[in-house]
C-alpha cells in the first residue's frame, strides 16, 4: 500500500477534490473517484467524497492499495546492469520494456527482470513496484537507478524532489528549432480532451526542462534535454509544446514517420546522483541505441 500526502495550494481553492487530485497526480479523475468511494482519500484526516470542495492549505492523504493479481515472478530476461552494489543498481533499459506492471501489463516488465537478476530491492513502493525510484516510458530507452534497500530509496527520492539528481536525455525532433538553447517552464497536467495523455495546462504541476541543440539536420534537430522536474511524459509534452515533437512519438507527435520505428527517439543518456552510502557524486552515461544511430546515419546522407 502506498500513501501520498498533498497540501492544497491556494490557487486550487474552490475545486472539487477529485478534479484537484487529477491535476496534481498521475491518476485520472475516474480513478480518484474510485479511491474516494473506497474510503482511500482523506481530507484533513477524514474520509472525503469526490465532490468535496478543497481550500488552500488543506491536507490530503491519498491511499493507493496494492495492485492485485500481478504476475511478479522473477523472469530470466536480458538486463543490462551498468552498475550495482548493496545500495543501488543502475540499469540501461531497452526501448519496448515496461518498467512495472499496471494498466493491463502483468508480466515481462523491468521489475520481473530485476527480481531475477538482483538479490535485494527496496519495498517502499509496495509489491507492485519494488526498487523503482523513478520511471522512464516503455518506448524510451536509457538509464534509471534502482534502490536495493529502503534507506537508499528514501535518499534517492529526496534528491529527485530537491532537484539534485541530474537526468539528461537525447531526442531527435521533427523540424528545426529556432534557438540553440532554452528553458521550457510550464504546467503539465492531464489532457482534458484525452485523460490518457498529458498536456501543457494552466492548472497542472510546474514542469521545467532545459534544452540544447546538439546537431541540426535537414528537417530535424538532435537535442539534449535536462529535467529540472519529473512530470509524466515531460520531455515529450514539452517537445510538442515547442512545436517540434519527437520523431517516432505517435502519442504526442506525428502518426507516421519515414523511418521504421517502434517508438520515440528519446534516450536517457546521462544519470548523476549522490551515492546513498559514500555520499560521493556518481555519474553514468549510455550510448545511443543502434536504431537511433541508424536514423542519424541516414540523415547524414540526405
Amino acid at each position: 500500500m502506498e500513501r501520498k500526502k498533498i497540501t492544497v495550494n491556494s490557487e486550487y481553492s474552490g475545486e472539487r477534490i477529485d478534479v484537484f487530485l487529477s491535476k496534481v497526480t498521475e491518476f485520472t479523475r475516474s480513478r480518484i473517484k474510485s479511491l474516494c468511494d473506497e474510503g482511500n482519500v482523506l481530507l484533513n484526516g477524514k474520509v472525503s467524497k469526490a465532490k468535496i470542495i478543497v481550500k488552500g492549505l488543506d491536507e490530503i492523504e491519498l491511499i493507493i492499495p496494492e495492485t492485485k493479481n500481478l504476475d511478479l515472478t522473477p523472469e530470466n530476461m536480458p538486463l543490462n546492469v551498468v552498475y550495482q552494489d548493496e545500495y543501488v543498481a543502475v540499469i540501461d533499459k531497452p526501448q519496448g520494456l515496461t518498467v512495472h506492471a499496471g494498466n493491463g501489463t502483468k508480466g515481462n516488465t523491468l521489475v520481473n527482470a530485476l527480481l531475477f537478476h538482483l538479490d535485494n530491492l527496496s519495498g517502499i513502493n509496495g509489491v507492485a513496484r519494488p526498487g523503482i525510484v523513478h520511471r522512464i516510458d516503455k518506448n524510451t530507452s536509457g538509464l534509471l537507478v534502482v534502490a536495493k534497500n529502503d534507506y537508499a530509496h528514501v535518499f534517492l527520492q529526496e534528491q529527485l524532489q530537491n532537484k539534485t539528481c541530474k537526468r539528461e536525455y537525447v531526442a531527435l525532433l521533427e523540424g528545426n528549432l529556432k534557438t540553440d538553447s532554452g528553458t521550457v517552464n510550464t504546467c503539465i497536467g492531464r489532457n482534458p480532451k484525452d485523460r490518457t495523455k498529458m498536456a501543457v495546462t494552466s492548472c497542472g504541476r510546474v514542469a521545467i526542462t532545459d534544452y540544447k541543440v546538439i546537431k541540426r539536420y535537414e528537417g530535424y534537430t538532435l537535442c539534449s534535454f535536462s529535467l529540472k522536474t519529473g512530470r509524466t511524459h515531460q520531455i515529450r509534452v514539452h517537445a510538442k509544446y515547442l512545436g517540434h515533437p519527437i520523431v517516432g512519438d505517435k502519442e504526442y507527435g506525428y502518426k507516421t514517420s519515414k523511418f521504421k520505428l517502434n517508438g520515440q527517439l528519446l534516450h536517457a543518456r546521462k544519470l548523476e546522483f549522490i551515492h546513498p552510502n559514500t555520499k560521493i557524486k556518481v555519474s553514468f552515461e549510455s550510448e545511443l541505441p543502434p536504431y537511433f544511430v541508424s536514423v542519424l546515419d541516414k540523415l547524414k546522407n540526405i
